[in-house]
């Protein structure tokens, strides 16, 4: 039966409230519950987290009211995934012109880069209203807001206008066998089209230990994207060693944030 409107709110309505009697779940649980695909969770509880109802982990989600005083979420994340954006400024050089997509931890580098000239083009909602040193311009794509990610055909024709010299990403995971989950898949086509156009043979990938996941199978494969470029990842100190050492047995050069 086709969904409508009132039976996916009645649907979001049903998995907060499990979310909140039980003080978390897995998107696995979810999906299974309401038999829905995890996809379609990953939408719903997107849309909970922007609304603050619920903090999203990398497999599950938990209650805003059961957060604190948990290992889900504290103040360590924050500082590690703040490490790795100022680490990750390092690269960026007076002059560049940069892409950076829809991720906070990549956006974020830009607080620690000072006295440079930096060109910016990003689809990154995140970066409206930002105060960034005199010498940062940022140019956004335009395009539908989604989550605070700009996303459709209109940014994808405007990213085939540019060329940059470096390009820092994010994603939702980064699996040991090498590939980059995505909560909207559309953000695959969009990344692949702003590595197309960046001059250097290398993709900067921000992660924080929290998002190197073991793939446990195939199953939730959709949403998933491996790149072609040499792929500079830039983790923390927490990261799981065997997910670091199958990661640079496929490539992927590791760099450590201390």
């Amino acid at each position: 039966m086709k969904n409508t409107q009132v039976s996916v709110q009645k649907r979001r309505e049903d998995i907060l409230k499990m979310i909140k009697e039980k003080g978390g779940a897995t998107i696995r649980d979810i999906a299974q519950t309401y038999k829905v695909s995890e996809m379609t969770v990953r939408r719903d509880l997107q849309l909970m987290e922007d609304r603050r109802l619920v903090y999203r982990t990398h497999g599950g989600v938990v209650s805003w009211e059961n957060i604190y005083g948990t290992t889900l979420f504290n103040e360590d994340i924050m500082k590690w995934r703040d490490l790795i954006s100022r680490y990750a400024a390092r690269y960026i050089e007076d002059g560049d012109s940069l892409f950076i997509n829809g991720s906070r931890i990549a956006l974020n580098m830009l607080k620690y880069v000072s006295n440079k000239k930096v060109f910016v083009y990003t689809n990154n909602g995140w970066a409206l209203g930002e105060k960034y040193s005199e010498g940062i311009t940022v140019c956004l794509t335009g395009g539908e807001m989604r989550n605070r990610v700009m996303i459709g055909d209109y940014v994808m024709r405007n990213l085939l206008s540019v060329t940059v010299d470096k390009i820092f990403i994010g994603c939702a995971a980064v699996y040991d066998d090498g590939e980059f989950r995505y909560d909207i898949p559309t953000e695959i086509g969009i990344n692949e089209s702003m590595i197309s156009r960046t001059k250097s043979d290398k993709v900067y990938v921000l992660a924080d230990h929290t998002k190197l996941q073991k793939r446990v199978d195939r199953e939730n494969s959709y949403g998933s994207s491996r790149y072609e470029k040499q792929i500079v990842l830039v983790t923390d100190e927490e990261a799981d060693k065997t997910i670091l050492d199958s990661l640079k047995k496929h490539g992927i050069e590791i760099v450590i944030a201390s």
